[in-house]
């Protein structure tokens, strides 16, 4: 088990000669577009792991999220796959406590993973709330350093797939950051209506 106060530090530091820019990383990468690209490489590999060589037909787990984080990004940040363990925000909107998560994310698999997965293909519109509701509750805790949003869509589009979907088309969220992003704070409140209105875009598109 990880000394929270080592994650800590680990997770705070950011690579020298970057500015701030880049967190400290094992490749030793300065330019956020280098780290990007590094990043991206390594996300493709991980759906062709998760999505087509090995999809999970049975009840999705926290452990199995912190196993794709850590095949993710394992080679890059010593911390993948560690619950976060700083305080994060972005734009003025603060997610979950750091000293919270483990408790959250014990009532995110409780309540989320082991409600709604595995999804079996007669869903349809409770699909579209399961995966709505998921991927609110699982930003919302934002439980790891980075990656949280692409972590999130692998979720979903592992829920679609084993429903019968293909994976979610996200480019609607794209174009539309600010009302996405809305539709995520109106989470807070239980209101997932607007996140599923994005789900239903990204998965009938």
């Amino acid at each position: 088990m990880t000394n929270r106060y080592d994650a800590e530090g680990a997770q705070s530091r950011f690579q020298p000669g970057s500015n701030e820019q880049v967190l400290s990383n094992k490749l030793g990468l300065c330019d956020p577009e280098e780290m990007d690209d590094a990043e991206l490489v390594l996300l493709e590999k991980l759906y062709q792991s998760v999505l087509i060589e090995d999809l999970p037909d049975r009840s999705i787990t926290i452990e199995d999220l912190q196993d794709w984080h850590r095949q993710w990004l394992g080679n890059i940040y010593p911390w993948a796959g560690d619950v976060r363990a700083v305080d994060l925000g972005k734009d003025g909107f603060f997610f979950a406590a750091a000293p919270q998560i483990p408790r959250l994310l014990d009532g995110f698999e409780k309540s989320c993973l082991a409600k709604y997965t595995p999804c079996g293909p007669d869903l349809d519109e409770n699909l579209i709330h399961a995966i709505a509701v998921t991927h609110v509750e699982f930003i919302l805790i934002h439980p790891f350093r980075e990656g949280n949003e692409r972590l999130s869509r692998l979720l979903a589009d592992v829920m679609a797939v084993q429903a019968g979907y293909v994976p979610l088309d996200y480019s609607s969220w794209e174009r539309n950051k600010e009302a996405y992003f809305s539709a995520i704070h109106q989470g807070l409140n239980g209101n997932y209506e607007p996140m599923e209105y994005w789900v239903r875009q990204a998965l009938w598109t």
